[in-house]
């Protein structure tokens, strides 16, 4: 089992930027690729980013490339989510997710076994 918790939401204004954490407890944080996903009010959640085990091969939805840049930090057993110049259509609950079933990122919500709380993101314009 694998505990994932998110901190760093809350309310910016467009244009802003937000940090994003998501500790992990439990297993070994390094044998687990992850992701961030994010749901808006009356939309299916949706992939953001993800990285490799070993903090590698970065991808992002295209709606995010150039402004949000994951990474991760094995020794604290933390991923983070940098979102630069944040617009309202970014208003979501962002989710952490890890999956030890993968050789490198996964970009689905099947792919992955373990999911955090969520923690609200709201743009305003």
């Amino acid at each position: 089992q694998v505990q994932l918790v998110e901190s760093g939401g809350g309310l910016v204004q467009a244009g802003g930027s937000l940090r994003l954490s998501c500790a992990a407890s439990g297993r070994t944080f390094s044998r687990y690729a992850m992701g961030w996903f994010r749901q808006a009010p009356g939309k299916e959640r949706e992939f953001v980013a993800a990285i490799d085990r070993s903090g590698g091969n970065p991808s992002y939805t295209d709606s995010v490339k150039g402004r949000f840049t994951i990474s991760r930090d094995n020794a604290k057993n933390t991923v983070y989510l940098v979102m630069n110049s944040l617009k309202p259509e970014d208003t979501a609950v962002y989710t952490c997710a890890a999956t030890g079933r993968v050789l490198v990122t996964a970009s689905t919500s099947r792919e992955y076994d373990y999911w955090g709380q969520g923690t609200q993101v709201t743009v305003s314009s």
